[in-house]
């Protein structure tokens, strides 16, 4: 991206360390905590993921933008709204090639407000954040819309020292939905695709207005209720894929009335920032797990808030792990899988009661990837096992929460 008509853009760290690159996405600057990515493919999933709010985010692979964008691939379960705050790559590609592409990315960022920069050493930024632990940054733009002063420089890194990081913020209630919805499209695959993606009012914006025309309908055996405190579409999906009629609620929805909706399941999603912050959260999970014999599976964030309601706690994690391409051992089989990640919290195993025992664990740092209690229909899982994007290998964790429901019911 060598143009007269670039427009100069810069990383700023809270440490004062500066990139100087240029900017392919909206005008202006951001500020976030500062991560690094090592998935080879899914860019726009991972922007749309509502797990990278307040974050910004570095690619490790270094041609981003081949394929393009399109109608289809969005994990926002709002839209198609970008959640990460920014984004940080080596290289941005000139052309793009694909038969589904409809907008460039460099075109997508900048119709979806998202500041990006390209053209850094992302190797070196990531070695950094491998060695000090994650930053605050600032990404901006030319205050004049040309090139960096010294000015700007200063300005970034007084805004990155500023910011006030993850730990301690709530960010579940501000990425949910804001009023309750039914999901009942499962998985799709590009038959879908090609048949429907012209089809009138396939490109509804509202809440998975998309993907009600493109997902196969599946009929309902059981009734989930899903919290939703930043979900995944896909993960939806592959709910309905076991036979559920999914009922989305807000974060702070209270117990009293997810009850009230008589669920044969009850699924706590992925989601954004510090789950020790999520006390109105938390409560709702001890509800569950001491009043009801309810099967409930967390993903994510619904994995420690699990770990929290049953008495563990959290901790602050150096990096995070942010990937498609994880290593976790299931204890009981000692079978490993690859796995997607995207979190910067670990359920601490060494405060697990007793009546919690850890069945998963990460073979790159040995944190806790998954528990169960042994005592209630309750499990999680750390990973992002809907493989969007990553792989397959722990979908068959759905099974279980499907045959959890199935048992309870017989």
């Amino acid at each position: 991206m060598n143009s007269s008509a670039e427009i100069q853009a810069i990383l700023a760290l809270a440490d004062g360390t500066i990139f100087r690159g240029v900017s392919i996405g909206s005008l202006g600057h951001r500020v976030g905590e500062v991560v690094f990515n090592t998935a080879m493919t899914g860019y726009q999933e991972i922007l749309t993921d509502p797990s990278y709010a307040r974050q910004l985010v570095t690619l490790t692979y270094p041609h981003i933008g081949n394929t393009g964008t399109n109608s289809e691939d969005s994990e926002s379960g709002n839209g198609h709204q970008v959640w990460a705050d920014g984004l940080i790559i080596r290289d941005a590609t000139m052309a793009t090639s694909n038969f589904r592409n409809s907008q460039s990315l460099s075109d997508y960022l900048q119709t979806h407000d998202t500041v990006a920069i390209a053209e850094i050493d992302t190797r070196q930024l990531t070695r950094l954040l491998r060695d000090k632990g994650a930053q605050n940054g600032c990404i901006m733009t030319a205050s004049n819309g040309e090139t960096i002063s010294r000015d700007d420089e200063q300005q970034a890194i007084k805004l990155a020292q500023e910011f006030a990081g993850i730990k301690g913020m709530d960010l579940a209630k501000e990425c949910c939905t804001k009023e309750n919805f039914e999901w009942t499209a499962g998985t799709w695959d590009l038959s879908d695709t090609l048949l429907n993606r012209d089809a009138p009012g396939s490109h509804d914006s509202g809440t998975g207005g998309f993907f009600k025309q493109l997902g196969t309908h599946i009929d309902s055996k059981y009734n989930v209720v899903a919290y939703d405190f930043g979900s995944k579409t896909n993960i939806l999906r592959m709910l309905v894929d076991r036979g559920c009629h999914v009922t989305v609620v807000p974060a702070q929805t209270p117990i009293a009335d997810v009850l009230a909706m008589n669920p044969d399941g009850i699924f706590l999603s992925n989601g954004p920032g510090d789950p020790a912050a999520c006390d109105y959260a938390i409560d709702a999970v001890r509800h569950i797990i001491t009043e009801t014999d309810i099967p409930t599976f967390g993903i994510c964030l619904g994995h420690q808030l699990i770990g929290l309601a049953s008495g563990a706690s959290t901790i602050k994690m150096k990096t995070g792990h942010h990937g498609a391409n994880h290593p976790v051992q299931d204890l009981a089989t000692g079978t490993v899988m690859i796995t997607s990640q995207n979190h910067g919290f670990a359920v601490d195993e060494d405060t697990l009661p007793d009546n919690v025992k850890s069945t998963h664990r990460s073979l790159f740092d040995g944190t806790n990837q998954g528990i169960e209690l042994t005592d209630k229909p309750v499990f999680s899982f750390q990973g992002h096992p809907e493989a969007s994007p990553g792989p397959h290998d722990a979908a068959p964790l759905f099974d279980k929460f499907a045959e959890m429901m199935a048992a309870a019911k017989s």
